[in-house]
């Protein structure tokens, strides 16, 4: 679960880096979404190699849902019968609502495809376009649909906190001093991730962004 949670975050961040282009301009971003379809040419054909890191994501992904799956079903193997008295657990709220905030996150993972990668539920939907499919999106009176986004990303956000600091503990970090730094690190990304994906959205809807 902490090698396919890894994969996943390394995306999110390249993913991050390049939506921040929209703010160099129409042109920059249309160029870097067009030269992304084209990386490994002429060793691969275009699109190539976005299909194979789509499918790279895909396997990540499954890989990440059967490992919480298998995990949650063990965790009940092993306490089949409730405690009679259990007393509260401190911890975070990403932690707490670990789960929930996967399940959020996923019905996300899917709309966004829908979104801004076929076009299906984009007002522009044109592939050949992908500033004018961003501006489109997010457009003032489409509020609901940045709503949506921002509530998403925290929700990403929050399953990353817990997530990067529970993946430092099971690849070996155990002591006091290095689980402080764990969490620290793991706020700080997560904090980073969600206002480089929701400050595209926000400046599109001020009209920051046109």
């Amino acid at each position: 679960m902490a090698a396919s949670g890894i994969v996943l975050v390394g995306f999110l961040f390249a993913h991050a880096a390049g939506n921040l282009k929209i703010f160099i301009g129409n042109e920059d971003f249309d160029h870097y979404a067009h030269w992304l379809r084209t990386i490994g040419t002429p060793l691969l054909p275009d699109v190539w190699f976005l299909w194979i890191m789509r499918i790279g994501l895909l396997v990540a992904i499954f890989a990440h849902i059967w490992s919480a799956t298998v995990l949650t079903v063990r965790a009940k193997k092993a306490r089949p019968v409730k405690y009679a008295h259990r007393p509260k657990v401190q911890g975070s709220y990403a932690a707490r609502t670990m789960r929930w905030g996967g399940v959020i996150v996923l019905l996300f993972i899917i709309y966004h495809i829908l979104d801004l990668t076929t076009g299906t539920l984009n007002p522009v939907g044109d592939s050949s376009r992908p500033h004018a499919n961003v501006i489109a999106d997010f457009a003032p009176e489409r509020w609901y649909v940045t709503l949506f986004y921002a509530v998403s990303v925290i929700a990403v956000g929050l399953h990353l906190r817990h997530g990067i600091f529970s993946a430092a503990r099971t690849l070996g970090q155990q002591t006091a001093k290095g689980q402080r730094r764990a969490q620290a690190i793991a706020l700080v990304l997560s904090v980073i991730l969600v206002v480089a994906y929701l400050s595209v959205p926000f400046a599109v809807t001020v009209g920051l962004v046109k």
